[in-house]
């Protein structure tokens, strides 16, 4: 099982609260993460990754036990401790402005 924290306007959109929980086999990746999060929630498509090109946001990131993750490939493993459920693959939304 992986979890998934995702920012608060879309577990709004998606009408959840807290942390996501979802059935997952194998060594996880960014990319195969963000399509079962995807695959649970359809309404997200496109609001993470472009749903054409599958790029992720400009002002989206992705941390990993504490790590930023969001320049490595898509296919690059993730930590043991995200594939196994003992830490949570972080979807976080960039601040901008001046």
């Amino acid at each position: 099982m992986i979890k998934v924290i995702l920012p608060a306007h879309l577990r709004n959109l998606v009408g959840i609260t807290g942390t996501l929980s979802l059935e997952f086999s194998g060594p996880a990746t960014p990319r195969l993460v963000i399509d079962a999060v995807e695959g649970a929630y359809p309404v997200l498509r496109g609001t993470i990754r472009d749903q054409a090109t599958k790029k992720r946001r400009a002002f989206v990131r992705f941390f990993a036990c504490g790590q930023d993750v969001s320049l490595e490939p898509d296919d690059t493993p993730l930590p043991d401790a995200i594939s196994a459920g003992r830490e949570p693959f972080m979807i976080i939304g960039a601040i901008a402005g001046g």
